[in-house]
């Protein structure tokens, strides 16, 4: 295992508390209780949903700060918060798991919230492209997004960027 360069950062605790306890999403509007198909990408715990599955499917904000690349889209988390509780995961793992697939896009944005740099990446490209990216102090995070749609996938920053983050996944070779 080599020396982690970067993690992984869960989505905001404090979304997935209002969005499950209170019904209401980061617009403000009510979330929409589905069962699911099986497939949609659970945000909370990085897999696809099982057959079955309750889920939330919700407008979520993975920026603080307001300005022209601020951002909802929509998610999906498990409506049970005990259903599954995400372990540390690779992002070899995400892949493994079919959470991203043989491409997902990359967005590197700086501490303003402003958008650097992009890329369309592949699992044999993201090691590349992940260090390309924070090679530029400039880059604050990066968001990994579906290709196909677009949608928030997750939020990865530096190693140590760890200060308050909340919920935390090592990525690692």
């Amino acid at each position: 295992m080599s020396i982690s360069t970067h993690q992984l950062i869960q989505i905001r605790p404090a979304f997935l508390q209002r969005a499950r306890e209170q019904g209401f999403d980061d617009l403000g509007q009510p979330v929409e209780r589905v069962i699911a198909n099986g497939g949609e990408p659970c945000r909370d715990v990085l897999r696809q949903a099982k057959p079955g599955e309750e889920l939330i499917l919700a407008s979520y904000c993975p920026f603080e700060l307001s300005g022209p690349y601020k951002e909802y889209g929509p998610v999906f988390i498990l409506a049970d918060p005990e259903a599954e509780h995400l372990a540390s995961k690779s992002f070899a793992e995400l892949i493994e798991r079919a959470y991203f697939s043989h491409q997902f896009v990359l967005r590197a944005y700086s501490t303003s919230e402003r958008i650097v740099d992009a890329c369309l990446s592949s699992p044999a490209q993201f090691e590349t492209d992940i260090s390309r990216f924070f090679d530029n102090r400039e880059i604050a995070f990066v968001l990994a997004r579906f290709a196909a749609y677009g949608c928030y996938g997750c939020r990865i920053v530096r190693a140590h960027t760890l200060a308050n983050l909340g919920d935390i996944v090592t990525i690692t070779n």
